[in-house]
């Protein structure tokens, strides 16, 4: 959306047509659209905003009721951070003693606004002014929030260092789009804007700084002293934030595991074995009937913390970097999903047909991690007639063998 879009949907004639649309109903539009036309409304203006009720309607799951009066675009809802996540990034500003945040690559000011929400004073800064406009659209309930066009490196090397300074840097290459349409995304940290440097030359100079990564990001670029988080959200990995000076609560890498149920679990490399780096010790045996495996949440496996699963239960993995855990312990863990184990089998298609005809199954639930098979594949050929009982079964590795293994979840 640019600039002029932007101030059209601003007018008087734009927010009062924007905020007098019904909910928003994808079988609807259409028609909606041409009596909005009929009825002497500009096409263009029409367009934007049923696009802004379209991209409300899909922000309600991931920005709460804020959703219902913010403008929006696809890119910036997309990588824009989750309220509940936000608040958390916002609450370590808060009791570090941060009096005022900048937020550098603010998007549609997903952030500053749960930052300001917290009683933070905010600066909110993109190089695109529509973006930027959009964010102090956002802001406007906030009298200590603002936000301005500009750029992100120029700016950061002028923060006050008492101040805080918070990075979610675009992870998508302008003018380059996927199959979708959507503008691609990069997972290089050459390739982000700010880029890295930035980012950590901002971390060296102002002491509260954080930035929000791409879950990808390799352990080895984790900056030394600072805390690298990996936050899963009902049991999918977001994003990776890095978090220096007062910002740290735990040294290293740690996980946060957010549930369906409102709860919250952390993982830390306190939690590994000493000196295992946050690993565990690894299995050649085929696990047994009556064992136990666990499935650790990604962002445990992501944050290469296997180590503390293996610590909790006096297991073992079944194949470095494929997090599936046995051990013969019982016990519930929060951050983890439990099977018992019926058998183990190697991965051969013959083997496992045959037992799957002795033992009267019919249907597969496939888990697949560390296998090199491809699991509609394997399906198809063992031939299975969708009658009989239904199996949950672990398609992985133990040791370096490819393994099918039998489990019951608990």
């Amino acid at each position: 959306m640019d600039i002029t879009l932007v101030e059209r949907l601003l007018s008087a004639e734009g927010w009062a047509l924007l905020g007098s649309l019904p909910p928003y109903d994808d079988a609807t539009s259409l028609k909606l659209g041409e009596a909005l036309r009929d009825a002497g409304y500009d096409g263009d203006l029409v367009a934007a905003a049923l696009t802004q009720s379209r991209l409300r309607a899909r922000a309600r799951n991931k920005l709460g009721d804020f959703a219902d009066g913010m403008l929006l675009t696809p890119d910036g809802l997309e990588q824009a951070t989750r309220l509940e996540i936000a608040a958390r990034h916002a609450g370590r500003f808060r009791a570090a003693g941060v009096p005022h945040l900048w937020d550098l690559g603010c998007g549609i000011g997903a952030d500053a606004m749960a930052a300001s929400a917290l009683g933070l004073s905010v600066t909110a800064v993109d190089s695109d002014p529509a973006t930027a406009a959009i964010a102090g659209v956002n802001l406007r309930h906030f009298p200590d929030a603002d936000s301005r066009v500009g750029d992100a490196t120029q700016i950061a090397a002028l923060i006050p260092t008492e101040d805080g300074a918070w990075f979610d840097p675009a992870r998508r290459i302008p003018g380059t789009t996927d199959a979708h349409g959507r503008t691609r995304r990069t997972f290089r940290l050459d390739d982000l804007s700010p880029a890295f440097s930035t980012i950590l030359e901002t971390a060296a100079r102002v002491p509260a700084t954080g930035a929000k990564l791409s879950p990808s990001l390799s352990h080895s670029a984790i900056p030394a002293g600072c805390e690298a988080q990996w936050i899963s959200f009902y049991g999918e990995v977001l994003e990776c934030t890095l978090w220096w000076g007062p910002l740290v609560h735990h040294q290293g890498r740690t996980a946060l595991v957010l549930s369906p149920q409102g709860t919250e679990t952390l993982v830390t490399e306190q939690d590994t074995d000493p000196g295992a780096g946050g690993l565990g010790p690894v299995t050649n045996t085929m696990p047994t009937a009556g064992q136990y495996v666990w499935d650790p949440d990604r962002a445990v496996i992501r944050a290469g913390l296997v180590g503390a699963l293996t610590a909790a239960t006096d297991g073992a993995e079944l194949s470095h970097g494929v997090g599936y855990v046995v051990s013969s312990r019982p016990i519930d863990l929060p951050y983890a999903r439990r099977y018992e184990v019926i058998d183990a089998l190697p991965l051969q298609t013959k083997t496992v047909r045959s037992w799957l005809r002795q033992h009267g199954i019919g249907r597969l639930v496939i888990k697949k991690r560390g296998a090199q098979v491809d699991p509609d594949t394997f399906r198809k050929d063992l031939h299975l007639d969708g009658n009989g009982e239904e199996l949950t079964c672990l398609l992985t590795r133990v040791g370096s063998r490819q393994a099918f293994i039998a489990v019951r979840p608990c």
